[in-house]
């Protein structure tokens, strides 16, 4: 069976500052194609199947400019720091030191604690809330379809805001308690869809329109705004 895409290596564009692109041939491919991840800036430079590679450099060379000022325009929106505000359900909250020993999200603010690394607490803190709140909403949803699922884990996934496998174990962004709670409920809805339709058919939609019938509308915020929940940045 013939390999689709084929990564040729990477290749790096140099300037201020320098950009690694990766090569990536395609027998499906028709023409010179540049894309730049929206979630992690990575810019690949697809190929047709026989086109010589010079031709690709000197494609990404023209489009040098173009480049450029998008990934300008992807840098991260905000280090999660004192000072600075992260989006809690959907409303942004400052990140202060408080005056507990405890972090906590308190009702109009995110606490940290003094001599600590605020980044990392925030992330902690976030993750805590992730999960109760998609474990509560998957519980609900499994319940409405009389479903059971396996188990439930909370990462930090860039290609997907939710999964559901064969066995019926869920996984999801952890970054989804930062979207407005209809948003998180809807990723968990269409998760936990898949225990009745393991697949994007017609009659999975149908599912997930029952358990969340404004579906539609919480999908398109992702598109829109989702990648802006990537680009904060958790790092002390």
């Amino acid at each position: 069976m013939k390999t689709k895409k084929v990564d040729m290596g990477r290749h790096t564009l140099k300037g201020n500052p320098p950009i690694e692109v990766v090569l990536r041939r395609s027998v499906r491919a028709k023409r010179l194609s540049l894309r730049v991840s929206r979630l992690d800036g990575r810019v690949t430079l697809t190929l047709p199947r026989f086109a010589p590679e010079r031709e690709g450099i000197a494609f990404l060379r023209a489009k040098e400019l173009w480049l450029r000022g998008h990934l300008e325009d992807m840098r991260p929106a905000m280090v999660a720091q004192v000072g600075q505000s992260v989006p809690v359900r959907g409303v942004a909250m400052p990140i202060v030191v408080g005056a507990g020993k405890r972090a906590r999200i308190a009702e109009d603010c995110i606490e940290v604690t003094a001599g600590a690394l605020a980044a990392a607490q925030t992330r902690a803190l976030l993750r805590h809330a992730a999960r109760d709140a998609l474990a509560q909403a998957s519980d609900r949803y499994a319940q409405q379809l009389g479903k059971t699922y396996t188990r439930l884990s909370i990462r930090d996934t860039r290609s997907r805001w939710g999964s559901c496998s064969s066995t019926g174990a869920l996984m999801y962004s952890w970054r989804l308690i930062m979207a407005p709670p209809a948003v998180l409920d809807y990723v968990a809805a269409h998760e936990v869809a898949h225990l009745v339709e393991m697949n994007h058919q017609p009659a999975f939609w149908s599912v997930v329109a029952k358990l969340c019938p404004d579906y539609a509308q919480h999908r398109q915020w992702l598109r829109d705004e989702g990648d802006k929940l990537h680009r904060i940045v958790f790092e002390d």
